[in-house]
């Protein structure tokens, strides 16, 4: 069975927010400015909302389609 696209991309969108916490995390410890990735994990946090409301609503379609 083929990997469906969007899915490989939520996943390593999911896992690039993980990674980016992780960081942020590391430069509060360290008392240093982590605006730069606030500002892009905001941003994938973002992208990843937009992917997965587009991802449903595709599949709803499909869904919708198959039926007929």
């Amino acid at each position: 069975m083929e990997e469906d696209p969007d899915t490989y991309r939520i996943l390593r969108l999911r896992a690039e927010i993980l990674e980016l916490g992780s960081a942020i995390r590391q430069l509060q410890r360290a008392g240093l400015d982590d605006a730069a990735a606030q500002l892009l994990i905001g941003r994938k946090r973002a992208q990843l909302e937009q992917l997965v409301k587009t991802n449903a609503a595709g599949r709803a379609l499909n869904s919708e389609t198959r039926r007929r």
